[in-house]
């Protein structure tokens, strides 16, 4: 009867061993569910659609861990920079939004100071996430080019939009017999037949300047599709705005402004330009893939496509989209809730939870499982694998450079003071070598 007495107490005994084991268990695998609670601080920057999903996947995320709290400050999308180094210096912040990586001060540029971003990391405020494994979602190519630096990530992005390429209408196309341009040549013979039947070209938002220096970024790229390259070359000497790549790229320029645009281009603003292009005003629209949702908003029923900018004349040059990278996720080193942030962002890159935000805010993806099931995503589609990083997120211009220094289609006239493609290049050139003589 002892025996028996004692060999229960052992049972029992093991039995509460076993529960407690179980237990512990089942916390170590959800340790958000029965932690602590905490509250996340989250910085965004101001965009309607991508501030809608945000309240709506943080109510999913508080309901999936009720012990975590998300704390979202949404500020304009200029003051972001200034905010995330104040309160990441001052350690009231834990997840941030960065937009991608860009514009860094490189070994080989002089006396430049670096970009927030890289000053960031330098002084310890970024965390390396190198080793976390909701990396493997992402396009290694846009960890590469957006959130890392000598070596470590820092940020995962989210997504990237195209600023080279051009619209096009399509009834308009076929009603002239016109072929879609794959080439520069083909390009200026579709322009030609337009004119010829009373049908203005082109058109985009020149009141507003930068839309027609930014509708020829595709050009630039065509002519030099390594963009870095092209931005060491410059800081270099190995490439001038006056050497003969450049000089055939400064008149391509001046027949797109002159000839290619619209008369009465000039006074055309930035937001009116999509809706003109809708109404079949013109054939051809150049401008980023962001212009899409308004060219649909303004007439629904419109039939247009979109290409890469056919800057060269050889077909194989326009096959590249050159764009940047836009909204990312980084954190703060100093933390203190760095496993709630690291969940955070391993939800938030949940292919499913990722195609959400993708649909919601019509970014072109950084995963490469997602779709963004819209036409202009359908567009640019067969042109992704040969996606690359615009000359403007590398370019920093050597401090004392001449204003003319930048390879801007916007220079010639009807929309600035330039007629004379040569004297142009000689200028941009002696512009650019002031600066570089400036910081020897």
């Amino acid at each position: 009867m002892r025996t028996s007495k004692i060999v229960l107490s052992v049972l029992f005994v093991l039995s509460i061993l076993i529960t407690a084991c179980g237990a512990g268990t089942s916390a170590t695998q959800a340790p958000a569910a029965g932690s602590e609670p905490v509250t996340l601080r989250v910085l965004v920057h101001q965009n309607p659609p991508m501030v809608d999903f945000m309240n709506t996947f943080n109510a999913k995320f508080q309901e999936k861990y009720p012990n975590i709290t998300i704390d979202m400050a949404v500020v304009n999308a200029n003051d972001l920079s200034t905010v995330t180094q104040t309160r990441l210096t001052a350690n009231d912040v834990d997840v941030v939004d960065m937009f991608g990586f860009s514009n860094a001060a490189q070994p080989y540029m002089k006396n430049v100071d670096p970009p927030n971003w890289q000053a960031l990391i330098q002084a310890g405020l970024l965390m390396d996430i190198t080793d976390q494994p909701f990396l493997k979602n992402y396009d290694p190519s846009a960890i590469e080019d957006a959130g890392s630096f000598e070596g470590k990530v820092y940020a995962i992005n989210l997504g990237r939009v195209s600023y080279s390429g051009v619209y096009y209408n399509k009834d308009m196309f076929a009603a002239n017999n016109v072929k879609v341009p794959t080439t520069w040549a083909e390009l200026v013979t579709a322009c030609e037949t337009f004119k010829a039947a009373n049908i203005p070209c082109m058109t985009a938002g020149g009141k507003d300047g930068w839309p027609i220096f930014v509708g020829a970024y595709g050009l630039l790229g065509a002519e030099y599709p390594d963009q870095a390259g092209l931005v060491q070359g410059l800081w270099e000497g190995t490439v001038k705005w006056n050497d003969a790549t450049s000089l055939d790229m400064w008149k391509k320029m001046q027949i797109y402004a002159r000839d290619m645009m619209e008369e009465g281009a000039s006074g055309v603003a930035a937001d009116a330009a999509p809706g003109r292009f809708a109404s079949g005003a013109v054939a051809m629209f150049p401008s980023g893939t962001w212009s899409a949702a308004a060219i649909e908003t303004s007439q629904p029923a419109f039939q247009w496509g979109y290409i890469p900018f056919p800057g060269s004349d050889s077909a194989d040059a326009n096959k590249y989209l050159f764009g940047k990278y836009d909204q990312g996720w980084a954190v703060a080193a100093k933390t203190p809730n760095k496993d709630a942030a690291m969940l955070y962002l391993s939800e938030f890159s949940d292919p499913a939870n990722y195609q959400a935000f993708v649909t919601a805010v019509g970014f072109i993806p950084t995963q490469p499982g997602a779709k963004l099931d819209t036409q202009i995503g359908q567009e640019v589609a067969p042109y992704l694998a040969n996606f690359r990083v615009g000359y403007e997120q590398y370019w920093v211009a050597p401090k004392g450079t001449g204003q003319w220094a930048s390879p801007f289609a916007s220079f010639f006239k009807p929309f600035n003071e330039w007629d004379d493609a040569a004297k142009l290049a000689d200028q941009a050139q002696a512009d650019l070598q002031a600066g570089l003589d400036a910081n020897k």
